[in-house]
């Protein structure tokens, strides 16, 4: 508290200067600091530098960098020219005198205090605008190299006839510099203003003018500048109407211009172009005439023209114009929005059929076999059963799968099939015993492909394996199995040295390795590992001895983060996905060229047009987007991400895309044309999911070509909220190996449905053929439904399902105890003019962590089936799920009853036995015995049959019949009664 007496205060303390001592270690501790911050700066830049190297792409690093520099300098530059200069002008234009008054005496004690320092306050001045501009250019390194690199679409806009490439390369740039001349104009004024009020050239409160005529005419000119940029905005204005995002329709993402635009706000940015213009002129007359009276007059002239002219006008325009007679004003611009939407999404070629929705054939029996031909039902869905894979071929507690597995074509005996695939990942999290050696050293990489057929199940529910265990054995053959690179493998790795990694576990221990491959940067240079020291924030780097000739650190290792590095101008597909090439393990990425400059075409918001059920519950299937809002799509570049050694490569895949063929001339031999890519690989690629979510979403109102049906809206469809579960987004699209009604022969394709706006009902189908290297590949067919008529929608089907009370019931049982109810992916079939809906059951519970498939749902017809099998489902479906007798041939005896036949009796006693097993089981929630229980009692069940018929072909000519009685599960899931002896 301070001393609030009046007496003494103690002596007072003399304050020198800091001993010599002192002064030395504060500048000791202050060069260090500076020296700490350089380096810090320099670690980030050199270890960039270190990986682009290592990865084979230096090229992008410093193309990217010099662009960056050579903006950030010039513009800069320019800025700060543009401020100093005129700060410096206005000094010199200072008056000689300033009027005594009290205003310029304030202003003296400021002009003397800054007198010493003039010239580095204004090098100070200059320098902070300069540094803020040029780090503000930098940012512009894609669109100055867009600029320069820009190669012409071959298309032309329908107003004013120029390329598309004018749209999408030059007029970004160009308001660019605009941008750049106004702050630049803007900051100038300011600057000259404040510099002229400093020194006495403008006058507030004094005396006589208020400015000087050196200080009018030099503010006149800034301003001149000002509005003739204005002029030039106003004049480019007309060419960004083409890109010009609007309110129409009740959708903000319409582009392109409208009747009012081309009527109103056209000729209304001429006009203005030219009235910017002469006042322009009249600002620039000030320089000989030294009044306000002209400039003022024009400017304010210009204001009211902007208001009356770009404003008002075009409102009463669409008030009294087009509100009246919308549809004949708005027509012609909605076929050119359609025409240009559809080409730049590329769903032109889209093939709208008819489709009845309901089944042509009387007798539902002949359709059981075209069922087969028709699709191959996947009933393992991929974002169910990873917990199942996990379970069973996890192996290791270090090792995991991604949560979501995917859906790939192997060939067996010459013939595809459809299979779910994962690898099995290093998982951190579950190592025995975390530190920093056994986190990036010990554990580095994961081991093998776990991969099942999609079309089938083993009797206990569970994938049928076509590779599993571990080291990874099956129908791949041999493969490079370790994974040091993959989605889930986002911590660094130092490998290669001293320190052995574990391989894999048996049951003969541990097996070690040490990585052979040239990924990575080399840290035996102690400069290398201090900057990945500071840039890693972890010191033991620099010290550790685990380090030494040969080790390597791994970083940047998911395959979305790679390929997203070495191509920052692609946006990356939200799912990467793992195949078997060439004896080797590679990630397959699809990325993506946009723009959102293509005239007329309508935007859209890659975040929001992308989501579903899937990326609201996994962050991992997002789309990785440069810039979200585009109006331009193409899947330009297949690249591939090597699992042991993280090479990446690029393959140009559209080769007739301008987007792409720009960037290839910015980023000269960073992508391979597509005539390189193998065979084997070919066999894998598949059209990509989030390209075909941005078309079904555009399709929803672009699958019609007539104005009128477009601005009428009756044909407004809507993607589906998936019925499988309670998220409340997008049902996402499903791989599926089926055939359209105009197919011949199955092709691996990516389905969805439509529904109508604000409905449940089914609108239409959409599929597009996957299947890359094939003729049809990215042919999109959709079958649109009858207006007149309802067809059940994944919704319907769904409540359809939940309702039926023997289902409701059978449900309720599976659920018994802790036991948890999820069901797979609703897969929908065209078939004979019907739809045929499957959806896979799982259980979860019991004892058991994983999910297992239980049944399986089918609905066709308005018939609806829940059975154990898909087969079982199919055949109650289409009435072929036991034979029909034959007639007993005439003349003699028949064969003995199943009763008196004691093979047969010993069989049916046993079916009993494994019946109440299987009940006991299920009341206990014991699924592995319930499964061998049903397993049990199929075999006992065919030994009946195949008894009774031996006994028909021992009696006299008698017929083949089946047992009297057998104990099995109803339909619904529900025990039958017990069969008597």
């Amino acid at each position: 508290m301070p001393d609030r007496g009046g007496g003494p205060t103690g002596p007072r303390i003399r304050v020198g200067r800091p001993s010599r001592r002192v002064r030395t270690l504060l500048m000791t501790l202050g060069v260090l600091a500076v020296l700490g911050m350089v380096f810090t700066m320099f670690a980030g830049f050199w270890t960039d530098w270190l990986w682009y190297r290592s990865v084979n792409y230096s090229s992008v690093f410093t193309t990217t960098l010099w662009t960056k520099i050579g903006l950030f300098f010039v513009f800069g530059l320019l800025m700060a020219l543009a401020v100093g200069v005129n700060i410096w002008l206005a000094h010199r234009l200072r008056p000689p005198l300033s009027a005594m008054s009290m205003e310029q005496q304030n202003l003296d004690r400021y002009r003397m205090g800054i007198a010493p320092y003039k010239k580095w306050l204004l090098l100070g001045i200059t320098a902070l605008v300069g540094l803020i501009a040029g780090a503000s250019a930098s940012g512009q390194w894609r669109t100055w190299l867009m600029w320069v690199n820009g190669v012409p679409f071959g298309q032309k806009d329908p107003q004013f006839k120029l390329d598309v490439s004018f749209y999408a390369f030059d007029l970004p740039w160009y308001r660019f510099l605009l941008g750049f001349g106004f702050a630049a104009a803007i900051l100038s004024v300011i600057a000259a203003a404040l510099t002229h009020y400093l020194y006495g050239g403008l006058r507030v409160t004094s005396p006589g003018a208020r400015a000087t005529a050196a200080a009018t005419g030099h503010l006149s000119v800034l301003i001149g500048v000002f509005v003739a940029l204005k002029a030039v905005a106003y004049w480019l204005d007309r060419y960004g109407l083409a890109v010009k995002s609007s309110d129409f329709r009740a959708t903000d993402n319409w582009t392109g211009l409208r009747y009012v635009d081309a009527n109103a706000y056209l000729p209304a940015k001429t006009i203005l172009f030219c009235i910017a213009v002469i006042c322009a002129l009249l600002f620039f007359a000030t320089l000989w005439r030294r009044t306000w009276q002209l400039p003022v007059i024009g400017f304010g002239l210009m204001v009211l023209s902007a208001i009356l002219i770009g404003g008002l006008y075009p409102a009463i325009v669409q008030k009294f114009q087009v509100q009246p007679n919308e549809q004949a004003k708005e027509a012609p611009y909605v076929e050119k929005n359609l025409e240009a939407t559809r080409k730049a999404y590329g769903i032109d070629g889209t093939k709208v059929t008819d489709y009845s929705g309901t089944s042509k054939t009387e007798d539902k029996t002949t359709l059981r076999d075209d069922v087969g031909s028709t699709a191959s039902i996947r009933i393992m869905d991929p974002n169910i059963v990873s917990p199942t894979f996990q379970q069973l071929q996890q192996i290791r507690n270090y090792y995991a799968f991604p949560n979501n597995l995917d859906v790939d074509r192997y060939a067996k005996n010459g013939k595809d099939q459809d299979t779910v695939i994962g690898l099995r990942e290093l998982n951190l999290a579950g190592i025995p015993k975390k530190n920093w050696i056994n986190n990036h050293f010990r554990y580095t990489h994961g081991y093998g492909v776990v991969a099942a057929k999609g079309t089938s199940a083993d009797a206990q529910g569970r994938p049928v394996f076509t590779e599993s265990d571990l080291p990874s054995k099956g129908d791949l053959g041999t493969y490079e199995q370790r994974v040091y690179y993959g989605e889930k493998t986002t911590t660094y790795s130092i490998v290669g040295g001293p320190q052995k990694e574990i391989d894999y576990s048996d049951d003969n221990g541990e097996k070690t390795t040490s990585y052979k491959g040239d990924s990575g940067v080399n840290l035996s240079n102690p400069v290398n590992r201090a900057a990945y020291a500071v840039a890693f924030g972890e010191p033991q780097i620099l010290y550790s001895g685990a380090i030494g000739d040969g080790s390597r650190i791994l970083y940047n290792r998911t395959p979305k983060e790679r390929v997203e590095a070495v191509a920052p101008w692609l946006t990356i597909d939200g799912d990467a996905y793992p195949a078997v090439v060439n004896g080797r393990i590679e990630w397959i990425v699809d990325a993506y060229t946009t723009t959102n400059g293509y005239p007329y075409s309508s935007r859209t918001t890659l975040g929001d047009t992308t989501a579903d059920s899937l990326t609201a519950t996994n962050d991992n299937r997002a789309v990785v987007a440069q810039q979200n809002q585009v109006n331009y799509i193409r899947n330009s570049v297949k690249a591939t991400v090597d699992a042991y050694t993280g090479e990446v490569k690029l393959y140009q895949w559209d080769t007739k895309d301008p987007v792409l063929k720009t960037w290839m001339k910015a980023f000269p031999d960073t992508v391979k044309p597509k005539g390189e890519i193998s065979k084997d690989l070919m066999d894998h690629l598949r059209y990509p999911q989030d390209l075909f979510k941005v078309q079904r979403e555009l399709l929803t109102r672009y699958h019609v070509k007539d104005a009128t049906t477009f601005l009428s809206g009756s044909e407004v469809w809507q993607v589906p909220d998936d019925p499988t579960n309670r998220s409340g987004n997008a049902v996402p699209p499903y791989y599926l190996s089926m055939k359209m009604p105009d197919q011949k022969a199955q092709s691996f394709s990516l389905t969805t449905t439509f529904t109508p706006n604000g409905r449940d009902n089914l609108s239409a189908f959409m599929a597009v053929d996957a299947e890359a290297g094939t003729s049809d590949y990215g042919k999109i067919r959709i079958l649109k439904l009858p207006t007149n008529t309802t067809v059940n929608g994944p919704k319907q089907v769904q409540s359809q399902f939940n309702s039926q009370e023997e289902i409701a019931e059978s449900i309720r049982l599976l659920r018994g105890g802790d036991s948890e109810v999820e069901y797979g992916n609703l897969l929908t079939v065209p078939l004979d003019g019907g739809l045929l809906y499957v959806e896979p059951v799982y259980v979860r519970g019991g004892g058991l962590k994983y999910p297992l498939l239980r049944k399986v749902l089918v609905t066709y017809g308005g018939q609806t089936a829940f059975e154990n099998t898909l087969d079982d489902a199919l055949n109650k479906i289409f009435g072929t799920d036991g034979a029909t007798p034959e007639p007993p041939d005439k003349g003699d005896t028949t064969p003995p009853p199943a009763s008196d036949n004691p093979t047969v009796q010993q069989a049916l006693e046993d079916a009993q036995k494994a019946f109440d097993a299987g009940q006991d089981a299920l009341k206990d929630n014991d699924w592995e015995a319930y499964g061998r229980a049903q397993k049990d009692l199929e075999d006992a069940l065919k030994r009946a049959e195949d008894a009774q018929s031996a006994a028909g072909r021992q009696g006299a000519g008698g017929g083949e019949s089946k047992p009297s009685a057998s104990p099995s599960a109803s339909p619904s899931g529900s025990p039958s009664p017990k069969p008597s002896s």
